[in-house]
């Protein structure tokens, strides 16, 4: 009995479904991970200030804690049941498995961030604000993202 036209389409839609299933997986993990990259970048520039090794910037802090605030918004929706494996995700499973915790700990971030924006408005502020805004930052890695060799 011969493959017919019917099962040869069917088998064809199957592949060409779950290659997308594959690729929106890479793509949300991609873009997750793109994120968490600008977030991360952008913080260079103010823990250089607060070192003391760069001069303070208002409008550089300002600027990145607004790509703070809008990359952490969009992580949000970046984190589903699809997204727990592959694409080289440094996410950890309690991510999943704590779920409302996790969300609730990236929306502080956010609210943290746009908290920020008003409250930092001259060097000494900063000094103040920035460093607890790293460490809300820091908190997720601590408990949800695997450690990179």
């Amino acid at each position: 009995m011969g493959f017919g036209t019917k099962a040869a389409g069917a088998l064809a839609l199957a592949l060409v479904i779950g290659a997308g299933a594959a690729l929106a997986q890479g793509d949300v993990i991609s873009q997750r991970k793109a994120a968490m990259k600008a977030i991360g970048d952008g913080n260079r520039a103010p823990a250089a200030m607060l070192r003391g090794e760069a001069p303070f910037d208002l409008s550089a802090v300002q600027a990145q804690l607004k790509v703070i605030e809008s990359n952490a918004t969009s992580a949000l929706k970046l984190f589903p049941d699809n997204s727990k494996t592959g694409g080289d995700t440094a996410a950890l499973p309690k991510i999943w498995e704590t779920k409302a915790d996790f969300d609730a700990k990236m929306t502080s971030f956010v609210a943290a961030a746009k908290s920020a924006q008003a409250k930092i408005t001259d060097e000494a502020s900063f000094k103040q604000e920035f460093p607890a805004l790293l460490k809300n930052c820091g908190g997720c890695h601590t408990d949800y993202r695997a450690r990179r060799s």
